[in-house]
């Protein structure tokens, strides 16, 4: 076994910086060195604790299902420690399903569970297919001249999300603002008039606390069939979950469950909108879809990171990590690894095997939303498919500056129908 040099490689710097997600093809060609000169590469940076990048699709995906040698903390999430000190001063402790392991996860995911198993999900498709119906029309109504994130994926997704959740149409925009503000912290398009990320996200969590204590009250006082009423009397091991629980079990469902499959949806369209024979291939063999979206999550990877600490001392690709240390599992460089993806910089809606992507992770922390995700792009995009005659870019697509989840934020399309 080796370790690695002591020495700082400032590629590491891709890891961290938001910006550098912005610029997808430069951190393609890093990630892709990463993954050939330094699979394991451990990385210190100004006020972030040390980190070991695992870069390679088999050490992510070994890492990702070992979950009693590398466990998720309370910073799972790859973040300032100033920050994160600053936000435990005001009394804010994160506390959702990927802050947790053992016995406390099972429990708390055991209660949405039955929400997200396949026949649940299967239940719900009349009315994904009314909401995806009513999104294609509004592509139609807006000539299809329009930001296809903006104006199609992120709607679309998100109310399918809200719609199980309960939380009234009327309240979306409150939603989407609100997620915007935990996943889109630092980028400066969502920071409005605020100057600092740590405090749009403080600002975020305290209306999101706000929001979700007023929806459990209510549902608590008249349960409905909806995912409030199960989280808002929910009990674990017996017990009510306090309010700091819900509200973390409120806010990891809301923004987890639309975020990363709007990126996914709009940097799929991306993918279909540079590769015209892409689409054509997709329009003309249907047979492909449910191939083409784990294709497109592929590609995406909208989660771009999570941080696993070691119980023990582990080896990763010749490598060793001492016990203690932690590993930040990065999901696009796992999804494009030549190792395992043929000519992984290309988008292939047959690719062969598009199905061992590990953009949901793997073990007790498989992505309980990933039914759900697939579902709803494989609803949309049929009826896409069969409704555009052609489509191009209308302008340049941006990338959202975010180290955790991300992806095409802006997606200016101008297209033709049948």
């Amino acid at each position: 076994m080796t370790t690695t040099d002591t020495a700082i490689d400032p590629r590491g710097e891709i890891f961290i910086d938001p910006a550098a997600y912005a610029d997808q093809e430069r951190w393609h060609a890093i990630a892709a060195e990463l993954r050939d000169e330094a699979p394991v590469l451990r990385y210190e940076a100004p006020d972030i604790s040390p980190f070991w990048a695992v870069t390679r699709h088999a050490d992510v995906f070994r890492v990702s299902r070992d979950n009693e040698h590398f466990l998720n903390t309370r910073n799972s999430v790859l973040g300032n420690d100033s920050a994160m000190e600053f936000i435990s001063s005001l009394g804010i402790e994160p506390k959702t399903l990927i802050h947790m392991d053992g016995h406390e996860h099972a429990v708390h995911r055991g209660l949405a569970n039955p929400y997200f198993r396949p026949p649940a999900v299967a239940a719900r498709q009349a009315a994904i297919d009314s909401i995806a119906d009513e999104f294609v029309t509004k592509f139609r109504e807006l000539d299809g001249r329009c930001d296809f994130a903006q104006d199609i994926a992120v709607p679309y997704t998100l109310r399918v999300i809200m719609s199980i959740f309960g939380v009234p149409v009327e309240d979306e925009p409150t939603m989407l603002r609100l997620t915007q503000g935990i996943f889109g912290a630092a980028d400066p398009e969502y920071l409005g008039d605020l100057a600092d990320p740590v405090a749009l996200l403080v600002d975020t969590i305290q209306e999101f606390d706000d929001y979700f204590e007023r929806l459990s009250v209510e549902r608590r006082a008249r349960p409905q069939d909806d995912l409030a009423t199960v989280i808002a009397t929910g009990q674990v091991d017996g017990c009510p979950m306090d309010r700091n629980a819900t509200l973390w079990y409120y806010t990891i469902v809301a923004t987890a469950g639309h975020d990363t499959t709007s990126y996914a949806l709009a940097g799929g369209m991306e993918a279909l909108v540079r590769r015209p024979d892409q689409l054509a291939l997709l329009q003309g063999s249907p047979d492909l879809l449910f191939n083409a979206v784990d294709e497109m999550i592929r590609w995406t990877s909208p989660v771009r990171a999570f941080l696993r600490y070691l119980t023990e001392p582990a080896e990763l690709s010749g490598v060793e990590i001492p016990a203690g240390e932690r590993v930040l599992l990065s999901y696009p460089s796992a999804n494009r690894d030549e190792r395992v993806f043929d000519e992984p910089m290309t988008f292939a809606a047959d690719r062969p095997h598009a199905n061992r992507m590990v953009a949901f992770g793997g073990g007790e922390h498989f992505c309980l939303g990933s039914t759900f995700a697939r579902r709803e792009l494989r609803t949309i995009l049929p009826k896409l498919l069969a409704a555009i005659d052609t489509i191009h870019l209308d302008g340049e697509p941006e990338w959202a500056q975010a180290n955790f989840v991300g992806g095409v934020k802006h997606l200016p399309v101008d297209a033709t129908f049948r």
